[in-house]
C-alpha cells in the first residue's frame, strides 16, 4: 500500500500533540498575567499534565490495544480539538488545569501509537526512518506551532492561542480517518509485555536515557521565555525568534537523523545529538545573560531535542519489534516523567531565584544520560 498519506497523518497528528502538550511554555508569561497566577503556578500546567501522560501512556496502550489504529488515533485527535476549544474559553486557572490535565489524558495514546503504526506499515529495513519522519511533527510543534503560540497570545491573548491550537488537530484528524485503513491492530499487549521489558536490560537504560535527557533539555526549555527575560533582558519579539530558531534547527536535526540512521546506526546517531544538547547547555549556562551566547545554546539544545528522542523510539523498536507498542508507551512515558521532573526542579529553581543555576542542572542531566548511552551500544 502507499504509505505517503499515513505518514503524513501521523506527522502532522504529532504536530498537535506537541502543540497540545507544550503550548502552555509558548505563552506562559501572557498565561499567568491573564489567570492571575504566577509564573511557577502557570508551569504547574506542563507538569501536572506530564504526571498524567506519564502514567497514562502505557495504561493507554494496554487498555486500547483491542481498538483499531484509525478509530484510537483519530479519536486521540478529536480530544485534542474539544479540550483546546474549551480551553480558550475557560473562566479562570482551576478550570485550565482541570480541562488540561483531562485533555492530556486522551491526548496520552497518539505519539506512542503513531510509533507503533507506522512500523505496522513499512517493511523492517524501512521503519527507523519512518519513525524518525512521523516523529518531525513534535519538531515542527517547536519550529512553527511555539512561535505562532508566542505571537498570537502577545497580540489577541491566551484564549486566541488555544483557539489556534485546537484548529492544529483538525487536519492530522481527518487526514487519518481518510489515509490508514480499516482494522488496523497491532500485536496484542497484556501486562506480560511489559513484564518482558521489565526484565530486558538493553530496553530499561534506553528507558533512562530518554528519562535523563528530557529533564536536562526542558528545565530549560520550559521555562524558556521567562528566562530570556530575566536572564538577557529579551523583549516579546525576541522570545518568539528565540522559539522559533529552536524549532527550525529541532526540525533539521530530526531530518539529519532520519537519513544518516540507516548509515551510521542508531547508536552512534542518538550519540552525536546527546552530544549537541550538552554543548547547547553548556553554551547556555556559562552564557546566560549575554543574549547572543544564550541563542547559540538555544539552537544546539533544539538541534539534539527532537532526533534524540527519535533514535531512542527507533532503538526501542528494533530491540524487541513484537513489543513495540508497550516500548514507546514506556518511551513517552519516559518523556513526560523528564517533562515533569525537568518542569518541576526548573519551577522551584525559578521561585528560589536561582536562575542562573537552572542551566547547570539541565547539563548535569544530560552528562548522566551520555554516561548511559556509552553501555548501550548496538550488536
Amino acid at each position: 500500500m502507499n504509505t505517503s498519506l499515513p505518514r503524513y497523518g501521523l506527522m502532522l497528528g504529532n504536530f498537535a500533540t506537541g502543540l497540545c502538550i507544550l503550548a502552555p511554555a509558548g505563552m506562559l508569561t501572557v498565561l499567568a498575567d491573564g489567570l492571575n497566577v504566577g509564573i511557577r503556578e502557570t508551569g504547574l500546567l506542563v507538569t501536572f499534565g506530564a504526571v498524567i501522560l506519564c502514567f497514562g501512556s502505557p495504561i493507554v496502550a494496554w487498555l486500547t490495544t483491542r481498538i483499531d489504529r484509525r478509530t484510537l488515533l483519530a479519536g486521540s485527535l478529536a480530544f485534542m480539538v474539544v479540550g483546546q476549544a474549551a480551553s480558550a474559553i475557560a473562566p479562570n486557572y482551576i478550570t485550565v488545569l482541570a480541562l488540561r490535565l483531562a485533555m492530556v489524558a486522551g491526548a496520552a495514546v497518539f505519539t506512542p501509537q503513531a510509533a507503533s503504526t507506522i512500523a505496522l506499515l513499512v517493511p523492517e529495513k524501512d521503519r527507523s526512518g519512518s519513525i524518525a519522519f512521523v516523529f518531525l511533527g513534535w519538531s515542527l510543534a517547536v519550529a512553527g506551532g511555539l512561535p505562532l503560540i508566542t505571537f498570537v497570545s502577545g497580540y489577541v491573548g491566551w484564549r486566541g492561542a488555544f483557539a489556534a491550537a485546537s484548529l492544529t488537530a483538525l487536519i492530522p484528524l481527518i487526514l487519518l480517518l481518510f489515509a490508514l485503513p480499516r482494522a488496523l491492530y497491532g500485536p496484542p499487549l497484556s501486562l506480560h509485555s511489559f513484564s518482558l521489558l521489565a526484565h530486558n536490560r538493553k530496553i530499561i537504560l534506553l528507558l533512562l536515557i530518554t528519562i535523563l535527557s528530557i529533564s536536562g533539555q526542558l528545565i530549560v526549555f520550559i521555562y524558556l521565555a521567562p528566562l530570556l527575560q530575566r536572564l538577557g533582558g529579551a523583549s516579546h519579539e525576541t522570545t518568539g525568534l528565540m522559539f522559533a530558531l529552536f524549532g527550525v534547527v529541532a526540525f533539521v536535526g530530526s531530518i539529519i537523523a532520519s537519513r544518516v540512521v540507516g548509515k551510521l546506526g542508531g547508536w552512534v546517531t542518538a550519540g552525536i545529538f546527546l552530544a549537541c544538547t550538552f554543548s547547547g547547555l553548556a553554551f547556555w549556562s556559562l552564557g546566560a545573560g549575554i543574549l547572543p551566547v544564550m541563542g547559540v545554546g538555544v539552537a544546539f539544545i533544539g538541534l539534539g531535542f527532537a532526533a534524540s528522542n527519535s533514535m531512542s523510539q527507533a532503538r526501542l523498536v528494533q530491540a524487541a519489534p513484537e513489543l513495540s507498542s508497550a516500548s514507546v508507551a514506556l518511551n513517552t512515558s519516559g518523556v513526560y516523567v523528564g517533562q515533569a521532573i525537568g518542569s518541576g526542579v526548573g519551577g522551584v529553581m525559578f521561585g528560589l531565584d536561582m536562575l542562573h543555576g537552572i542551566g547547570f542542572v539541565g547539563l548535569a542531566f544530560v552528562a548522566a544520560s551520555i554516561a548511559v548511552w556509552t553501555i548501550t551500544r548496538d550488536r
